[in-house]
């Protein structure tokens, strides 16, 4: 769903000296040696978001299998979802929850086969038994995280945060020191949450309130709306607030000590990223051998520290988030779990397109 600049994930690598040499027989029991299975060709085809995987994943998947992997990237789940129903075909995927739920309801993806894919003991508490694939019957979750407020601790009180919540985001003080994320689904999120809704709602009268919220916010705050620029933006201290995803804010507390990370009390987007299988798929048993290789702790570590998104692998999320681990200490790289007022987004083709119409709306004026 979301990627950090190459620039970070190269000198990450390079900093710690991280390598993902590991075999997927060091977990999960027993392993059929590379080269043993018969797969349909030797080439997997992956299709994921830009910057989103640690430089040796594949090659050492290559190597462990001795195949091919063809890599293609996405900047959207929308753009991804185009292709898919063009005809595009892919042998896995990393859509997001909503998205996983929308290829669900139509019938484009395929169960995996548990059989092979053997590690699913691995995920961590917080991305099991998600409502859009309970029992992990058609998902493998990647990486999840939240959305939150990253700030500048000098200029802006914690205890101020913990106060207003969203609605910090429109206190004057702020005016023009301000970034928002230029996403209908994130900006409507905020403005529900503040109003205490569900980031869900079909009802109009809700809809139109986070709509008036939001208009007021860009004509009273004069706020940027950015996407990943906001990443070297508030990692060089530009501005006091950004709403801004978790493991982009892991990196910008990891660059800059000033910055701080706070999830409001009214909620926010608990999200999932997860591999997936399409029904066209052409080669679905090297697939499962691939996701279940990524569930591995070494390829999900490298993952995890490169991209700085919290892990699915549970002892790779205990050691980056524990007291010798890349991230000890930095409040964006462990999401919370288990809180009542989070939410996974579900699809809903017909709200999205009238957010986004009323998003167009907001930013004209």
């Amino acid at each position: 769903m979301k990627k950090l600049t190459a620039l970070f994930l190269t000198s990450l690598l390079l900093i710690t000296g991280c390598s993902s040499s590991g075999s997927p027989s060091e977990e999960g029991g027993t392993q059929t040696a590379a080269g043993d299975n018969e797969y349909s060709s030797r080439t997997l085809k992956f299709y994921n978001w830009g910057e989103y995987i640690g430089d040796d994943v594949i090659s050492n998947f290559e190597k462990e299998y001795d195949v091919d992997v063809i890599s293609e990237y996405f900047d959207s789940n929308e753009a991804m979802y185009t292709k898919l129903k063009a005809g595009d075909v892919y042998d896995v995927l990393v859509p997001s929850d909503y998205m996983i739920e929308r290829l669900l309801n139509e019938d484009m993806l395929q169960p995996i086969d548990k059989s092979v894919v053997t590690n699913l003991g691995n995920l961590a508490e917080g991305v099991k038994n998600l409502d859009y694939d309970p029992d992990n019957t058609y998902s493998v979750p990647y990486f999840w995280g939240t959305v939150g407020i990253v700030y500048n601790k000098n200029n802006v009180p914690l205890e101020e945060l913990e106060s207003e919540g969203y609605n910090i985001l429109k206190n004057e003080k702020y005016k023009g020191n301000i970034y928002m994320y230029d996403s209908e689904r994130d900006s409507f999120m905020v403005a529900l949450k503040a109003l205490g809704y569900s980031m869900n709602t079909e009802n109009e009268d809700e809809i139109n309130e986070a709509y008036e919220w939001l208009r007021e916010q860009h004509k009273t705050m004069e706020p940027s709306y950015v996407t990943d620029e906001v990443i070297d933006s508030m990692a060089n201290g530009n501005k006091d607030l950004a709403v801004v995803y978790s493991g982009d804010a892991a990196y910008i507390l990891s660059e800059n000590e000033d910055m701080g990370y706070f999830t409001p009390s009214e909620g926010t987007n608990l999200w999932s990223d997860a591999m997936v299988i399409p029904k066209n798929a052409e080669n679905p048993e090297l697939a499962n051998e691939f996701i279940n290789y990524i569930l591995t702790y070494d390829p999900s570590y490298s993952n995890s520290e490169a991209v700085g998104y919290a892990s699915s692998n549970a002892e790779v999320l205990a050691d980056l988030s524990g007291e010798d681990g890349l991230y000890y200490n930095n409040e964006a790289y462990l999401p919370r779990t288990g809180y009542e007022n989070d939410e996974i987004f579900h699809d809903n083709e017909t709200l999205r397109v009238m957010l986004s119409d009323l998003w167009s709306k907001v930013k004209a004026e």
